[in-house]
């Protein structure tokens, strides 16, 4: 994770400090744990929480020694403890405290998450309120199709960004385990409720079998959660950036007072907020692999996971906190050009209409293939020669023969193709 694309609530969670901090409420909250139930004495749990301390530097330099980060943590613990510290990580192996402290950072990385997502999904509900009845062209294939509105295109978005907030909230509750079991998990040395009692403690709930470590199908799901967010983030950042085209410009990223586009061509107004959230979100699903490859593990444990885990974590959670604040301030910001919209809709001469005019042949006893072909031969000539579709139509002795020039006309009606708006924004917002 770079500075450049991180925001400080959520880089906090992964700071050393704050990490080594989760491994000595785990240790204390065990020692309180041991104690109450005669494995250590009480004086020393409390010991423990009175003069536990730690400084970063130190447990890096004695890591540098021993190698092993857990070991390096608990020395430079027992240097402020003292002898009390013997009693420290009883029945306990290592996979116990990284395993919970992990977990725990995820879920509080996934609960910033969440209150991204809400601030996002108020954003689009406001956009797509305000924009409900601005008509624009619908487009597949990139290619101008029939009517829809603006709102829509933000309903859809709501409903895409709530299904990914919902992903999230199970990721979270699936993540949220604690596992103080030694090794192997088989609590051959330490009592079974002391992992109850720091999963209470720690606001986790217990793993039912952590064979030393937490199944790490958990964290495959967790982080598939967020590539799917991310790749929600990517379709609406290339649907800006796509509106944004000169040839378009339906709408446009906010452009600031003294902003520069270009440091050759004055006249810039680029999308780079958009495609940046475009790069952003290929990075975010690149880590949603790796997460699956660490499912299979050999045995009880190996450690292949944990060079992964130690940058998809941080990396992962501070990049789609950031592309999600980023995303909220485009479409809290962005620029719409409802004229824009329907001089666009407008330049195809009524070709738009093209499927109303084919039913109501086939209404009016046409056989489908003829009614097709009567409505193409006169749309490939506005393709190739301009005017509008009516016209033609109107000239054709085939078309006219089944619909006078008062039904043709009735078809090219716009209101039409946008009844149904109230019942889908019901669907979405009620």
């Amino acid at each position: 994770m770079i500075s450049r694309y991180s925001r400080p609530e959520m880089v906090a969670i992964w700071e050393p400090e704050s990490k080594f901090q989760i491994w000595f409420e785990i240790e204390a909250h065990a020692c309180d744990a041991q104690a109450a139930l005669g494995v250590i004495p009480k004086e020393a749990a409390r010991a423990v929480w009175e003069r536990g301390a730690f400084e970063v530097d130190r447990i890096d330099e004695i890591e540098r020694e021993v190698k092993h980060d857990v070991i390096a943590f608990l020395t430079n613990l027992a240097e402020h403890v003292g002898d009390e510290a013997r009693f420290v990580h009883q029945g306990m192996t290592s996979s116990d405290v990284l395993d919970t402290c992990f977990n725990l950072q995820l879920v509080k990385a996934a609960d910033l998450l969440i209150a991204d997502m809400d601030k996002l999904l108020a954003v689009l509900k406001r956009r797509a309120l305000e924009h409900k009845d601005s008509v624009c062209i619908g487009r597949s294939h990139g290619i101008h199709a029939e009517p829809v509105t603006f709102g829509l295109k933000m309903a859809a978005a709501y409903a895409e960004f709530s299904r990914g907030r919902e992903r999230l909230v199970t990721a979270r509750k699936e993540v949220a385990t604690c596992a103080i079991s030694g090794a192997v998990g088989t609590f051959a040395n330490i009592d079974p409720a002391v992992e109850a009692h720091v999963a209470a403690k720690m606001g986790l709930e217990v793993e039912p079998v952590s064979t030393q470590v937490i199944p790490r199908d958990r964290h495959a799901a967790y982080f598939a959660a967020l590539g799917v967010v991310a790749s929600s983030v990517e379709r609406l950042a290339v649907e800006i950036r796509h509106l944004q085209r000169t040839e378009v410009l339906e709408a446009e990223e906010y452009f600031s007072p003294g902003q520069k586009g270009s440091s050759a061509m004055p006249h810039k107004r680029n999308p780079i907020l958009t495609e940046n959230l475009t790069g952003l979100a290929r990075i975010v699903r690149g880590f949603v692999v790796p997460a699956m490859e660490n499912v299979a593990l050999w045995h009880e444990r190996d450690i292949s996971h944990s060079s992964v885990e130690r940058m998809i974590g941080p990396d992962a959670t501070v990049t789609l906190d950031f592309a999600l604040a980023r995303l909220t301030m485009v479409m809290d910001k962005l620029l719409v050009y409802p004229e824009r919209m329907k001089e666009n809709m407008d330049k195809l001469g009524g070709l738009i209409h093209s499927q109303r005019v084919l039913l109501a042949l086939t209404q009016a006893g046409i056989s489908r293939e003829d009614s097709y072909r009567l409505v193409q031969r006169n749309a490939m000539k506005v393709w190739k020669e301009g005017g509008y579709l009516l016209d033609y139509l109107k000239a054709d002795k085939d078309v006219t023969a089944a619909l006078s020039d008062t039904r043709l006309k009735s078809l090219f009606d716009l209101g039409y193709h946008l009844k149904h708006v109230d019942t889908i924004f019901s669907r979405v917002f009620d």
